[in-house]
């Protein structure tokens, strides 16, 4: 009876278990053609010549690699790249966290400043970069012109034409699309700070800047945490605004890891030296990652 009890709840697993495989099937099937797929064909191309102007393809090695790393470029590019993660993450967290706090107040017309704050955030990254294109134009940017009616230039400034000036602008733009983002997840956890806390700390005397640092701080610093990593893992993949705005100039001086693997892959059609600029741009992302998954598998440890 035992034996037969036991083979009965074999089988019914089993069928769990094909069952369950059914389901994951498709999701497999695509997550191998459309990532997995393409991803291992860039590791092969990384060591070899590739080029979409031959149909011969050698075996190089890591000369790619090496190449690369040793050449000017690598450099800029690593540069720019972090300038523009570190820049891009950290400021636009500090005027969300800023803005939050006042919003969760609860004042009159606050739901109309939420709104109008996060349609910055849901528009397109490509339209973004074409209205902040138009504002920093040399010739008829509205910026300009208003430097101008407030007498602070006496000559248009060509912002994204010149090499200081051009991150700058990048980063602007890409600060003003993304704090939205950023708002709507600290006002979650704002929103769940406990009221009690707050009320003890101002019985015992405690200021508001009490109030931050032994309260509010403490309760949202994990979900700060995660908002810093994905948006640090964001900027390092973000192009579209980039080469909307610049198309990685002038001089390389806003090119990004992944912004110089579309010039070498479409611009110079070298297929191989793109994905191998690739491979190390993932290296590097691949740090992120493995760091939010090491937080978030302390976060359910904790809990």
């Amino acid at each position: 009876m035992q034996v037969s009890k036991a083979l009965k709840a074999v089988k019914q697993q089993q069928a769990e278990n094909r069952f369950g495989f059914l389901l994951v099937f498709p999701a497999m099937l695509i997550f191998t053609l459309v990532i997995l797929y393409p991803f291992l064909r860039s590791i092969i191309y990384s060591f070899t010549d590739a080029s979409l102007l031959s149909q011969v393809t050698s075996w190089v090695g890591f000369d790619n690699f090496i190449t690369f790393i040793r050449s000017t470029v690598f450099v800029d590019t690593l540069i720019n790249t972090l300038l523009f993660v570190v820049i891009t993450t950290f400021v636009p967290f500090v005027i969300a966290f800023a803005w939050s706090i006042i919003l969760v107040q609860g004042f009159r017309g606050e739901q109309w400043l939420r709104m109008l704050t996060l349609f910055c955030w849901i528009l397109p990254s490509a339209s973004i970069g074409l209205l902040w294109k138009w504002i920093f134009n040399a010739n008829y940017g509205i910026l300009n012109e208003i430097l101008r009616k407030f007498g602070w230039i006496t000559e248009n400034i060509n912002f994204l034409g010149s090499t200081q000036t051009a991150m700058l602008a990048v980063c602007a733009a890409m600060i003003w699309h993304s704090f939205p983002w950023m708002m709507a997840f600290l006002i979650g956890g704002l929103n769940s700070v406990p009221q009690d806390q707050i009320e003890a700390v101002r019985m015992d005397g405690g200021g508001n800047l009490t109030i931050l640092k032994n309260v509010i701080f403490p309760h949202i610093q994990q979900i700060s945490l995660v908002i810093l990593i994905l948006s640090l893992i964001d900027r390092f993949q973000h192009f579209d605004l980039i080469w909307v705005m610049t198309e990685g100039g002038p001089a390389h001086s806003t090119t990004t890891f992944s912004v110089e693997v579309y010039l070498q892959a479409f611009q110079n059609f070298e297929i191989g030296k793109a994905a191998a600029t690739g491979m190390i741009w993932v290296l590097m992302l691949s740090v992120l990652v493995l760091f939010y998954m090491r937080s978030m598998k302390e976060k359910e440890n904790r809990e």
